[in-house]
């Protein structure tokens, strides 16, 4: 017996198989509210919403915001580990590669999500199942 892909799995709003626009749209602002979010320090505010709001609706809302929520608490650490070790310089290096990894990212797996895919960050801690 031959399973679906992984973009078809899951309940969606409208019952079927693929999501409709508006929920790409939240899998999208999952993932790209993250950037904005992340200039004032509360970059995993907008997916944690989204999953406690929309995520009851949609399985594809709610695996985008749980991946979401899992790389910003991921870029959290990195970052200040990061902070951390600036005082060795190490992290005067890392510190911006983290910044600039953790956009491209989220810009990627926005794209993604827009396409009606499902999208998982290739360096992830995944503590929220």
């Amino acid at each position: 017996m031959e399973t679906p892909p992984q973009e078809q799995m899951g309940s969606f709003i409208s019952g079927s198989p693929m999501p409709t626009q508006d929920e790409k749209t939240m899998g999208l602002l999952a993932h790209m509210g993250t950037i904005l979010a992340n200039f004032v320090g509360l970059g995993f505010a907008v997916p944690l919403v989204l999953m406690l709001t929309k995520g009851k609706e949609s399985s594809f809302v709610r695996a985008h915001a749980v991946e979401s929520l899992n790389f910003q608490i991921t870029v959290f650490i990195a970052a200040f580990v990061s902070a951390i070790t600036v005082c060795i310089g190490i992290g005067a290096v890392l510190l911006p590669i983290v910044g600039i990894v953790a956009i491209v990212f989220a810009i990627i797996a926005g794209l993604k999500a827009n396409e009606g895919q499902l999208y998982k960050y290739p360096v992830n801690i995944r503590l929220v199942k």
